[in-house]
């Protein structure tokens, strides 16, 4: 009589150790997931000087290609997040690697501009989908560890961002433009990894939506919305103007690296050079800033030490 009174306690208290638990694997396929959709991203750029030469491109004919490229990577991830918070699609981000792998295909095969900004608009929205959803299944999977969860899901994107620009000057370049086909086995892998993340986020959607429930409940009782508002803006104008010398840097310096040059070999030669050559002005330069990134990420002393922080004025409170 005692025994059947107390057994349903140990089920209700079950899935406390997920909620407090580290899921590294997790975790883990995330920052690879990542990986291969930063690189995917960097591969655009990076093979400006050719698509320039090839199809007599302008500068401004460039620069539209980054502005829809980046409407759609970054634009749509807030609306993607706010369709998602209301409605979890666990393979949401199966889907996104789809739409990123089908604009590699079109990318490789694209005979004239039209084609190359509809592929890169493909990429952008499948990142778009990719990147909300993914955070918030590192987040979930982080337990306690949020500062490791999130420095680790994020050293795989910046590795990807480094790895894209020599990818294109050692494969892309020197093979032409079908050889992009190469990627779509990364964006095939990661629609592999994606879809046994999805299971997983499945299986603890409920337990999320019942955290997120509660926490919700708690910071509008205790957060004024103004605030909030106000923190959002200080943010977003912080990622802006990030993101803004960023690809304005990246834009300027792979698209200029084929000027001088009198012949389409002679262009392609200084296109694959540039990547190693330590001069300031060569992409090997922004790559070198893009590995010091990963290298500070790597260690995740901004999350480390925020969450410590945070921590510790939680406990003195």
């Amino acid at each position: 009589m005692f025994a059947s009174s107390r057994d349903p306690a140990p089920a209700a208290a079950s899935p406390a150790p997920d909620v407090e638990t580290t899921v590294v694997p997790i975790i883990v396929a995330l920052s690879f997931c990542h990986l291969a959709n930063d690189t995917v991203q960097s591969l655009l750029p990076a093979i400006y000087p050719m698509l320039k030469d090839h199809y007599g491109l302008t500068f401004t004919q460039i620069g539209l290609i980054t502005f829809t490229f980046q409407v759609t990577a970054s634009l749509l991830q807030p609306l993607v997040g706010f369709y998602t918070d209301r409605r979890p699609r666990p393979y949401s981000l199966a889907i996104g690697m789809g739409l990123t792998l089908v604009g590699l295909v079109l990318l490789s095969y694209a005979n004239d501009y039209r084609a190359i900004l509809f592929a890169a608009s493909l990429i952008g929205i499948g990142s778009s989908i990719f990147h909300p959803e993914a955070s918030r299944i590192a987040h979930l999977a982080a337990g306690r560890r949020h500062g490791f969860a999130q420095s680790l899901f994020q050293v795989g994107g910046n590795f990807g961002s480094s790895l894209g620009p020599l990818a294109a000057a050692l494969v892309i370049v020197p093979r032409g433009q079908t050889s992009i086909l190469w990627f779509t086995g990364l964006a095939g892998a990661g629609i592999v990894v994606l879809v046994q993340v999805g299971r997983w986020y499945q299986a603890h959607l409920c337990q999320h939506l019942t955290r997120a429930g509660a926490r919700s409940a708690g910071n509008a009782a205790s957060l004024p919305r103004s605030k909030i508002v106000l923190s959002l803006a200080i943010l977003g104008a912080l990622i802006f103007s990030k993101y803004f010398y960023l690809v304005s840097l990246t834009t300027t310096t792979l698209s200029t690296s084929s000027i001088g040059s009198t012949s389409r070999s002679q262009r392609l030669r200084s296109t694959s050079s540039c990547f190693f050559s330590p001069s300031p002005q060569g992409p090997f330069w922004v790559d070198r800033w893009v590995i010091g990134l990963v290298a500070s990420t790597s260690f995740g002393f901004p999350f480390w030490a925020s969450r410590r922080f945070h921590s510790r004025c939680l406990t003195s409170a």
